[in-house]
């Protein structure tokens, strides 16, 4: 059965990709970026690839609560219900801690990742308690199960994600609503990009392999949106490392440089 999504950062990367598949489904979507001019022209021949769904191109700037709520009153007005709300948006800047620019790096981080991510989750809300159901979906990353020497901020930005959306999932399922946290590996998009060849990126790269954003979609529209979690962590055996390093990080702390060997070498391969 077709639903209503509002999808952010669609105008590449994993957003863009949801985006076309839910559409070649015949669902409707609000396809949201900052970037407008890449939203028309990404989309511009949807309909030679979409079997029936619907869609709506929005300019959205996370970061600005008015925004978003002239999104969600749009949504409700042409298609009347949210089903799911997939907050994809979110930016990187990689630098060692001592080279970090305040206030501009901080405010770049957690005025996107983390107000963005909250806005349009408190954005929501109001519609899908009075529809009594809903679907929140947060992007989150790896980086938000495990401290990520290198990229700090953007790790502590995703820690932030994650700690709110199981607090929020918590508080909402009385409502009916469910709020998912992915938090994928390293996925082949253009934020992975702008970090090779940059050392402090390194771990970034520790991985065997990176994701492909046509699995992290697949996750989404399969065991996500059907089975509801709480939190999906993808691929299940890094969340486990993860884990562990978050357990003890003065014991694994001691194994960075290995990691960072592994990245570097990995980083010339990509």
């Amino acid at each position: 059965m077709a639903q209503t999504f509002i999808v952010t950062g669609a105008a590449s990367g994993i957003g863009l990709a949801l985006c076309q598949k839910l559409l070649q489904t015949g669902n409707r979507v609000c396809a949201c970026d900052v970037d407008y001019e890449a939203l028309q022209t990404n989309y511009a021949n949807h309909k030679k690839v979409t079997e029936g769904g619907s869609l709506l191109l929005q300019p959205l700037d996370v970061r600005y609560v008015d925004q978003w709520q002239y999104i969600v009153n749009k949504v409700v007005a042409q298609w009347e219900s949210i089903d799911v709300l997939c907050n994809v948006a979110g930016v990187l800047k990689d630098n060692w801690v001592t080279d970090i620019v305040i206030p501009y790096d901080v405010d770049f981080h957690f005025d996107v990742n983390v107000k963005g991510t909250i806005y349009g989750t408190q954005s929501v809300i109001e519609t899908m308690r009075d529809q009594g159901k809903g679907h929140i979906i947060n992007v989150a990353s790896i980086a938000a199960l495990s401290p990520v020497p290198g990229l700090s901020l953007y790790s502590a930005s995703k820690y932030a994600v994650r700690s709110y959306s199981l607090a929020v999932a918590m508080e909402l399922a009385e409502y009916g609503i469910a709020v998912t946290t992915l938090c994928p590996d390293a996925v082949q998009t253009p934020m992975l990009d702008q970090q090779k060849d940059k050392p402090q990126a390194a771990l970034t790269f520790s991985g065997q392999r990176t994701l492909t954003v046509e699995e992290v979609v697949e996750t989404i529209v399969g065991p996500i949106l059907t089975k509801r979690p709480m939190e999906v962590v993808l691929p299940q055996s890094r969340g486990v490392v993860s884990k562990f390093a978050n357990l003890f990080p003065q014991t694994t702390g001691r194994f960075i440089d290995i990691f960072r060997k592994q990245g570097l070498k990995r980083q010339t391969k990509s």
